[in-house]
């Protein structure tokens, strides 16, 4: 009895060993982020697909506001073997109806006054002709058939807290707490709405910024429209991801109002921009992990900056911010090893030869 115990426990470490020995660790997924050109080319865009496949990427978010080109993009991208999410901004829009837009504490409509720069023009996702126009246009996204995930960006509202970088870029590093121009919606239908919601109204408050409550009621009213969105894409038997700021505690939920852990959505994509919050790569790593969990296992793409101008980089300047290919390999190893299922590359166009060498490296390294 003895001696056939001792062999069963010698079995079962043998097992084991041999588990452990012939086990893999899963691949890192990799997205790459593009805009096209008007006039893509659909040979130059299949070659660009090639290339990054060959350095490991196994998906593109790719701008699908242009129905046509999201099937030729989807088409070349499934030939490759690459996941497709089709990028579809939604609270940012222009040249809509004037009602559509949000409306600011100072009575300011965002189509007429635009906060920060004259692009931010943002619509009131509490608006019903708003949720139904862009829940046909997703929808039409997502029959596309080459179209894995429809991908939303902009959805929240306008930055009431700026980024420490963006507040020095406009000159407003001194303003404590919200931005009244930049704290939106004051419209009738959402203060009506919150009146009978809480009997208060908002209007009438010194200040608005210090009412949990209405605080509240405008992360509701994302949460609310995104799950709408996500019901009608999920109906059409396709998958929905979406961009979000870090956090959700630490940043996204008092700055834009998304309470992203509440989404019905399939994959998250936080812009983790460490140089927007004036920190270094190694910031990525924590934030990763406060976003992991807070969302119970649904995926975590960590999204990351590369900086446009790498070789001139001015700290001073938004546009040239960004990882440096030093430094990629510290954020990309901070967030897989924080729980993320894989990064996102922005962008395409800024992949240097230094950044291709650095991603091959760490997904090197990270593989064994």
């Amino acid at each position: 009895m003895k001696s056939k115990t001792h062999f069963l426990v010698l079995l079962a470490a043998f097992f084991v060993l041999a588990v452990g020995c012939t086990s893999k660790k899963e691949p890192v997924t990799v997205y790459m982020w593009q805009r096209l050109s008007f006039n893509e080319n659909p040979d130059t865009l299949a070659a660009r697909f090639k290339e990054w496949k060959s350095h490991g990427v196994t998906g593109v978010c790719i701008d699908g506001r242009n129905l046509e080109q999201t099937q030729m993009a989807s088409a070349l991208a499934h030939a490759e073997g690459l996941e497709y999410h089709a990028w579809v901004p939604s609270m940012l829009r222009s040249g809509m109806p004037h009602h559509w837009y949000a409306v600011n504490r100072l009575g300011q409509s965002a189509d007429e006054n635009p906060t920060y720069v004259n692009s931010y023009r943002f619509l009131d996702p509490a608006n019903p002709e708003v949720q139904d126009y862009l829940i046909e246009q997703y929808s039409a996204v997502a029959s596309l058939p080459d179209v894995d995930f429809v991908r939303l960006d902009f959805i929240r509202y306008p930055d009431v807290i700026l980024a420490e970088a963006l507040s020095e870029t406009y000159g407003l590093e001194d303003v404590n707490g919200e931005y009244a121009p930049a704290d939106y919606c004051y419209c009738e239908h959402c203060v009506s709405a919150f009146f009978k919601e809480t009997g208060l109204d908002i209007t009438q408050v010194e200040d608005p910024g210090k009412v949990e409550a209405w605080a509240q009621f405008r992360c509701d009213q994302l949460t609310f429209f995104v799950d709408k969105v996500a019901a009608a894409v999920h109906k059409l038997g396709k998958k929905v991801s979406v961009d979000v700021f870090p956090g959700p505690y630490s940043y996204a939920e008092h700055m834009v109002r998304q309470q992203w852990d509440q989404w019905m959505v399939d994959a998250f994509f936080p812009m983790n921009y460490n140089d927007l919050y004036q920190e270094g790569p190694e910031w990525v790593g924590p934030v990763v992990a406060e976003e992991v969990e807070a969302v119970g296992g649904v995926t975590v793409i960590s999204s990351l900056r590369l900086s446009k101008d790498w070789r001139n980089k001015n700290t001073a300047r938004v546009g040239s911010m960004g990882l440096l290919p030093s430094e990629l390999g510290v954020a990309i190893r901070g967030s897989v090893e924080s729980g993320a299922k894989g990064v996102c590359l922005f962008s395409g166009a800024r992949m240097t030869p230094e950044y291709w060498e650095a991603l091959d490296e760490v997904l090197k390294d990270l593989s064994k």
